[in-house]
């Protein structure tokens, strides 16, 4: 019981490190006679973990000697931007180890563990993820990011109006919403029908981010895309996946890759290879049925907006269809606003 309270006030510290990019969220708390010493988590990607974090939160580093870390990750063991922590927790003392979950990166598994005993440092581990690191802990176990299709619908299950035009579908509440689920994603995507119709941004405008999305965009030719669109401009790094390489000057954030046979499970494994842990397909409707069809679908997050735009507006998904239904979890509905947000899993 005492454990488990301390390793939540670990999972709550954790959860305050939004720009950690490849890193998974951490959090660490010194305990000494039930009584909480520090708390510590990882900021930022690059920056010391929680484990350093939190000891550099002691009034003096003696404190350590002696006291039990909780740790929601597993302790590091190599050098990689920042040294090993689970050596630097058997120098200063620490003589109890509690860890959330052992950490699926194959560089670590085990072996900071293995670091701790053989220090004669007392090791538990919970097996418990605390809800953290979902996407880090899919990529490490089927090898390819966590892919989340989104997108917004009016009442009777439209996308966009009958004009070639973007439809502003959700009210405010739902907008902000998505900025949050943009801002834990590593890539975002989008066709070329979503990127001339409604020429966005793909950017977290509610918050700074030192490490954003990659703006990806699946398209037949590079040299095809108008030099005002947005995804051109230099709020963020762009990705275009396209059938045919670019024979103009383009932005330095912007990045071409070519293969004249461009499919999603190309395009997801690709993104693996790459170290992309999360991506989100936003549109459009022909893209995503074609990540459903791919059997490529393993988040789902819809809002509902209380309109109807008629039998000639651009239904949900539409294109490939599927050869077996896909499964999904009981939903999650929420309510913003005026709006209904609906998320699912993949079972």
């Amino acid at each position: 019981m005492i454990d488990s309270k301390f390793m939540q006030l670990a999972a709550d510290a954790a959860r305050k490190g939004t720009d950690t990019w490849s890193n998974p969220q951490v959090g660490a708390v010194i305990v000494n006679q039930h009584q909480t010493l520090a708390v510590g988590y990882h900021h930022q990607y690059g920056h010391r973990h929680a484990e350093i974090d939190a000891l550099s939160q002691l009034d003096e580093i003696s404190q350590a000697k002696g006291a039990t870390m909780y740790v929601t990750l597993e302790p590091c063991s190599h050098y990689g931007k920042t040294p090993p922590c689970a050596k630097r927790l058997a120098e200063v003392g620490i003589a109890r180890v509690v860890i959330g979950q052992l950490d699926p990166n194959p560089i670590v598994s085990g072996k900071g563990v293995r670091i701790l005993q053989d220090h004669g440092i007392q090791v538990k581990v919970l097996n418990d993820s605390l809800g953290l690191n979902v996407a880090y802990n899919f990529f490490y176990q089927y090898q390819r990011p966590l892919v989340t299709l989104k997108y917004a619908m009016s009442l009777d299950g439209k996308t966009n109006g009958p004009k070639n035009e973007r439809t502003m579908l959700t009210a405010t509440a739902a907008q902000q919403d998505v900025q949050q689920l943009r801002s834990r994603q590593q890539a975002i995507l989008v066709g070329e029908h979503t990127l001339s119709v409604d020429d966005p941004r793909l950017t977290v405008r509610t918050s700074e981010m030192v490490f954003p999305p990659i703006r990806a965009v699946l398209v037949h030719h590079v040299d095809e895309i108008e030099r005002h669109r947005h995804l051109l401009d230099q709020a963020a790094p762009t990705w275009v996946f396209s059938e045919t390489p670019s024979t103009r000057e383009l932005p330095v954030n912007v990045q071409v890759f070519t293969d004249p046979h461009w499919t999603p499970r190309g395009i997801v494994q690709f993104l693996a290879n790459k170290g992309i842990q999360s991506l989100l397909v936003e549109g459009g409707s022909h893209l995503q049925a074609d990540f459903i069809a791919a059997n490529l679908v393993d988040d789902v997050v819809i809002y509902v907006a209380p309109k109807m735009l008629g039998g000639t507006g651009l239904p949900a998904a539409i294109g490939q269809s599927l050869t077996a239904q896909t499964h999904f979890e009981k939903p999650t509905i929420s309510l913003l606003g005026s709006d209904v947000r609906i998320q699912t899993r993949r079972v």
